[in-house]
């Protein structure tokens, strides 16, 4: 069995820790809100609470479950004069990043922690809250192989398809592209359902028909119905971190020369929203902002 720390219990994260506490791994937990921390393990057996980063001195494998980039470089390479994962890991140990992160930055990062004789995959997921509670996230990683093997069955304690998809940082840039691709997707079938009820039509059907037709997508089938329709607005992914990640993809986009006019549109469509709607959003309240931006 290894010891695992586990860093970021938010509402994805907090569920996949859970996860990894039913195994028998022994299992250290750090969250910003100490409180939240100290609850985790008291409900679970055997899971201890890491009141500094020192404490995963003799981890074999921390996780990291963090809102962007800039929270994880300062748990691993430190901050505010704190000494970070980096000076603080043995050799051999390795860093799995789950946060949704800026794939550049990763790839970077990476190199810092080999260079220490540390190991890194950055391995985000998708799915949300429903399918991190049942351990059937999609994780895509980036690093190399042979660790990822090495890894992999902790991996699968999270997610049911667990895939490699290149070296360090592919991971990120994998999981910003799809967020793009779902974020589009939620956009146009937002328009459809806003514009067919303009004209009469009943939205339950239209979802429906969407879902046997060509226009089928993961809002049509996960969303639509369940949280927007229903004027619920809790999938547990916030609007926020929507914008966020079409950010990183917009910026990939660039990185690599490669102009994405319709990326660019999208991303500002969010960033309305956003700023419309204000902190604490959930992502499917894009219905609400689009019903009200007619009216």
């Amino acid at each position: 069995m290894m010891k695992i720390g586990f860093i970021g219990l938010g509402m994805m994260g907090n569920p996949m820790a859970h996860l990894l506490a039913q195994t028998g791994h022994t299992l250290a937990v750090m969250d910003l809100n100490a409180a939240t921390a100290a609850r985790f393990a008291a409900e679970h057996a055997g899971a201890s609470v890491a009141g500094e980063l020192k404490d995963f001195g003799d981890a074999d494998i921390v996780i990291t479950m963090l809102p962007d980039s800039n929270a994880v470089e300062a748990v691993v390479l430190g901050n505010a004069g704190k000494p970070g994962l980096l000076s603080i890991l043995k050799k051999g140990a390795t860093l799995i990043d789950m946060s949704s992160a800026e794939p550049m930055r990763s790839r970077k990062l990476a190199q810092t922690l080999q260079d220490k004789g540390l190991q890194y995959l950055d391995a985000p997921v998708s799915g949300g809250v429903k399918r991190a509670v049942d351990g059937t996230l999609a994780i895509m990683v980036g690093g190399d192989a042979a660790v990822l093997a090495q890894c992999e069955p902790v991996l699968k304690t999270l997610g049911k398809n667990v895939t490699h998809v290149g070296q360090h940082g592919a991971g990120h840039a994998m999981k910003a592209l799809n967020n793009y691709v779902s974020a589009a997707g939620l956009v146009a079938t937002v328009e459809a359902l806003q514009v067919g009820q303009s004209f009469g039509l009943d939205p339950e059907i239209m979802v429906a028909i969407l879902n046997s037709s060509t226009g089928k997508n993961n809002t049509t089938e996960n969303k639509a119905k369940q949280f927007m329709l229903s004027g619920a607005y809790n999938s547990g992914f916030s609007l926020a971190l929507m914008a966020k990640d079409l950010g990183i993809a917009m910026g990939l986009g660039e990185s690599v020369g490669f102009d994405m006019p319709l990326g660019d549109e999208v991303l500002q469509i969010w960033r309305d929203a956003n700023e419309a709607l204000g902190k604490g959003a959930d992502h499917t309240e894009m219905y609400r902002y689009f019903r009200n931006r007619k009216q």
